[in-house]
């Protein structure tokens, strides 16, 4: 009986060894499928290598391991503080630029005017003040806008780091090469927590001095005090006699950024000139009429024990000039050297910007200290380029050629006259 294909495969299933063959070539092609699956898998599956990282990759790493951790098992309808704060823009109210002439009222007549004209331009249309100092003697070559430069101050940012380091050398709890440890495997010494202003560092050195002793120090270096002798309107900044909160960082956040902390730019000015000229904290005098300048006498506030330290803390303000956060003076003037410290902070939607400087040359130092105020464009490294302006202009006009050395306050021909407190 002929039959076509269709009828040949109909009586192979009717049949019981049909059916049998059937499942028998299922079960096969099964089989090969599932040993196919097991052969591209094994092909496609990478071997596993192990990475060695750098301990500071390691850190590094373990640190955004950490902070993502932390958020990472929140709900996401309840965002948490910190992963706001991960994107908070900060809002200021005040303005960089100045409306009007800031240098209105200045008091001029005692000043050197190649100093004066050599800030003013400097400062240019920027919010702020320079003050300019002669660290051998205390005399104000020049302040620009004096209403600024004589108010309460404001919170001193790292340039409070200065205070701290010294008072730090001074009992010997570091030197300029100790490693200090800021955690896991992180260490960082002296030179370079100055130069790049690390708040951990300085956190660190605080809470092992104690607000007792950072609180002495700050007053021996002249916070918390009147700088001028006799300067008329010079107002007064602050230094608590108390710790601030701990929920406000402590000692520790009034060392690295001066929480708590009201500065002058006259009392950074007379510290830093203290560190320029050896150890000899003066009073600051600002003459106002050519007969003051003709009878000027140096007077001492208090003579510092911290020469054999300035070398100690040299290293990272020039480091900072140099290589860290104050660079920016380099983009005016890289003739002489220049050594200083940088701070940014913010307060009550007013950002301040600071750089204390002073030049290091053969023929004496000159100090400036440039204060700005005002919103986002007003920083440390801000302060510090107009530094560099200034320095440029001196140079430019030969200050730092055509004046005589001067010479140590210890040997000048005006005795200086020393006021006990």
């Amino acid at each position: 009986m002929k039959s076509g294909d269709g009828e040949v495969i109909k009586v192979f299933r009717g049949s019981k060894v049909g059916r049998f063959l059937a499942i028998f070539i299922s079960l096969m092609l099964l089989g090969v499928s599932a040993f196919a699956a097991t052969i591209n898998t094994t092909h496609t599956t990478p071997k596993s290598r192990k990475v060695v990282e750098t301990p500071h990759a390691k850190h590094r790493m373990h640190h955004l391991a950490h902070s993502r951790g932390a958020v990472a098992h929140r709900p996401v309808r309840r965002a948490s503080l910190h992963s706001r704060r991960h994107h908070y823009y900060e809002h200021f109210s005040a303005s960089s630029f100045a409306t009007t002439d800031v240098t209105e009222g200045d008091v001029t007549a005692g000043e050197d005017p190649v100093v004066r004209q050599a800030a003013i331009d400097a400062l240019g249309d920027m919010n702020g003040t320079v003050v300019a100092i002669e660290p051998t003697s205390g005399r104000i070559l020049a302040m620009v806008n004096q209403k600024l430069a004589l108010s309460s101050g404001a919170q001193p940012c790292s340039t409070i780091k200065l205070s701290v380091a010294l008072a730090a050398l001074s009992e010997g709890i570091i030197t300029k090469d100790t490693p200090v440890h800021l955690g896991g495997r992180y260490r960082m010494n002296l030179t370079t927590a100055l130069a790049h202003s690390n708040n951990a560092y300085f956190e660190a050195l605080g809470r092992d001095l104690g607000f007792e002793k950072v609180h002495h120090y700050a007053h021996q270096f002249g916070l918390g005090e009147l700088a001028g002798y006799n300067i008329p309107g010079e107002q007064l900044g602050q230094y608590p006699d108390e710790v601030i909160p701990a929920s406000e960082g402590g000692v520790g956040k009034m060392c690295s950024f001066g929480e708590g902390v009201s500065m002058t730019p006259l009392q950074l000015g007379a510290m830093v000139s203290a560190i320029a000229n050896g150890g000899t904290l003066y009073y600051l005098q600002h003459p106002t009429t050519p007969e003051q300048i003709a009878d000027f006498q140096p007077m001492i506030k208090r003579r510092l024990p911290i020469g054999e330290l300035i070398p100690e803390i040299s290293d990272g303000m020039a480091g900072a000039v140099q290589y860290g956060t104050a660079r920016s003076v380099k983009l005016n003037f890289n003739e002489e050297d220049i050594l200083g410290k940088t701070g940014t902070c913010s307060k009550a939607g007013t950002r301040f910007g600071w750089f204390a400087s002073y030049a290091n040359t053969e023929v004496g130092r000159i100090v400036v200290v440039v204060f700005l105020e005002g919103g986002r464009p007003t920083f440390g490294p801000k302060a510090a380029e107009l530094a560099g302006r200034m320095y440029r202009n001196l140079y430019d006009h030969e200050f730092f050629t055509a004046k005589a050395p001067i010479l140590p306050a210890a040997s000048a021909a005006t005795k200086p006259t020393t006021i006990e407190q």
